[in-house]
Order: C-alpha cells, then sequence, then structure tokens
C-alpha cells in the first residue's frame, strides 16, 4: 500500500514544483532523499556503565520508526569530556522509501500538534544544499511512546535530506507535503 505522502507528492507536489521551476526533466523535480533521526545521550550514556539506557533509548526509537536502530560510538577519545573511544554515546535510525513517508506523515500530523505552542519551524534552519534538520525537544511526542515506561524524556534531532541543490526548492517541496513553516 502506497503511503498518503508519496501519493500526495505524485498528484500534485511534484506537479507544482515542475510549474513553478520550470524543470525540463521529470528527474529534475526534489523529492525526499532520506530522514535520519538521531538521539545523543551524552552524560545519561554514563561513559557506557549503564546499557540499560542505551538499549531503552534504541528501544523507543525503533518504536517511533518502525526500524531498528544502530548504536553509535565514539570514533576517538576526548579527555575533557571523560570519553573513550568505542563507547556507546546515542542510537541513529535512517528511513528511506515507504517507511520514511508514512514517517513524514505520522510527524506532520500526529507528533507536532501534540507540541505544546508550536508555531511552526524556522524556514532557515536548511543547510545550504536543500537539506533541512531541526530538534524536538522531547520524544514522548509521538504517540507510540508509553508515558509510563520512559525514565527520562530525550531529545531527538531530525534530519530530513532532499535531492534539491537549492534551499528554495527544498522549502517549497516540504511546504507542499504539509510540513508547517511559520509565516516570516
Amino acid at each position: 500500500m502506497v503511503p498518503k505522502v508519496k501519493d500526495l507528492y505524485k498528484e500534485k507536489v511534484a506537479i507544482s514544483l515542475k510549474e513553478q521551476f520550470l524543470y525540463s526533466n521529470v528527474m529534475e523535480i526534489p523529492r525526499l532523499q532520506r530522514i535520519v533521526l538521531n538521539i545523543g545521550l551524552g552524560r545519561l550514556s554514563d561513559g557506557g556503565k549503564d546499557m540499560k539506557v542505551i538499549e531503552d533509548t534504541a528501544n523507543e526509537l525503533s518504536l517511533i520508526t518502525g526500524q531498528r536502530a544502530v548504536i553509535t560510538r565514539a570514533r576517538k577519545s576526548i579527555a575533557g569530556f571523560k570519553l573513550r573511544e568505542g563507547v556507546p554515546i546515542g542510537c541513529m535510525v535512517t528511513l528511506r522509501g515507504n517507511k520514511m513517508y508514512e514517517f513524514f506523515d505520522r510527524l506532520v500530523n500526529l507528533a507536532l500538534p501534540r507540541v505544546r505552542d508550536f508555531r511552526g519551524f524556522s524556514s532557515n534552519s536548511f543547510d545550504g544544499k536543500g537539506n533541512y534538520t531541526f530538534g524536538i525537544k522531547e520524544h514522548i511526542i509521538f504517540p507510540e511512546i508509553d508515558y509510563s515506561k520512559v525514565e527520562k524524556q530525550k531529545g531527538l534531532n531530525i534530519t530530513i535530506v532532499t535531492t534539491s541543490n537549492k534551499d528554495e526548492e527544498a522549502l517549497e517541496l516540504l511546504r507542499g507535503l504539509g510540513m508547517p513553516f511559520r509565516k516570516n
């Protein structure tokens, strides 16, 4: 079954982007390439001594995305942060294909309306290459997470990678898919 957002892209967004930016080839039209979710644990991981926190975080991220999370480890030692090489410091998931579109739909239509005092995202968070990154302070805004089982609230970084090389094109793509941006 094809996700709603993918149908919306094919039927409306791609056509309007082609007309707006005057693309001569269908392959020039920007589209979502992948969505990367990352939770950095920092002090919560306790230098890798308490693996329960890391495993719980990976399980919660897996519940949110529907895909198994990968535990990330420190690449090199940094004495100032009391960090050793190979110590678990977070977890991440990369979504592609239908899972990516389904997650985007749940993010925009279920999770973001649950954020208190949410007025939309800033349109200044693009990286210059058409990718959009934002953070969420509480991962419990997703309906899949059970509040009673969560010991500590964790932040979540989300990066939406598009095939566009220009921020304006990526902004119009995300707007067309339903991403709420603030009025400037």
